[in-house]
């Protein structure tokens, strides 16, 4: 019904993210270049970050609603900290990336909170569970590559960011704390 709605009205592809300070984007950058990978399509590290809730089209006239209840969302209360210390290669959605080997509860929360707040607004519901990652390349079909060093990058977010992804590139609408 959401989608019969949506294909009429002028519309914003949106998401919630945790995004990446760009000294790490640059850290994380040059140990995927180590790897020398041979399939797939890099991802640029002006948009590495870690996905909390994807929206999807989101018509113009809910991106107001969608802001204020993001707003209303209980944080942590603290900066969030995601190891990211695992590389992974997702076969079925082509997808390597970085994730931690253990999910911090209150990045798990925050998605919880996240997920609710946007029921109002009719959005599919996911039926995936909630995989915390930052992908490092799209269209990655090879086996996951050695890395001469373990990955082993401390995600720090003091806010998350309501994001648009227009054309291949991510900027940020709103932004909330989580402290």
């Amino acid at each position: 019904m959401m989608d019969e709605v949506r294909r009429d009205e002028p519309s914003k592809r949106l998401f919630f993210a945790l995004d990446c300070p760009p000294a790490q984007r640059k850290a994380i950058a040059q140990w995927r270049a180590q790897l020398g990978l041979r399939s797939g399509k890099p991802v640029p590290a002006d948009n590495f970050h870690l996905t909390l809730l994807f929206l999807g089209a989101v018509p113009l006239a809910q991106i107001h609603g969608v802001c204020e209840a993001a707003g209303s969302v209980r944080t942590p209360g603290q900066a969030l900290r995601v190891a990211l210390d695992r590389l992974q290669v997702w076969q079925r959605a082509g997808v390597l990336s970085l994730a931690p080997e253990q999910a911090p509860p209150a990045l798990l929360r925050l998605v919880y909170a996240l997920e609710q707040a946007m029921l109002p607004f009719g959005f599919e519901e996911s039926t995936r569970e909630f995989r915390p990652h930052l992908t490092l390349a799209r269209e990655f079909r090879a086996a996951e590559p050695e890395a001469s060093t373990p990955p082993e990058f401390l995600l720090r977010a003091e806010r998350f960011a309501l994001f648009e992804s227009h054309k291949g590139r991510y900027r940020v609408l709103q932004d909330w704390s989580l402290i």
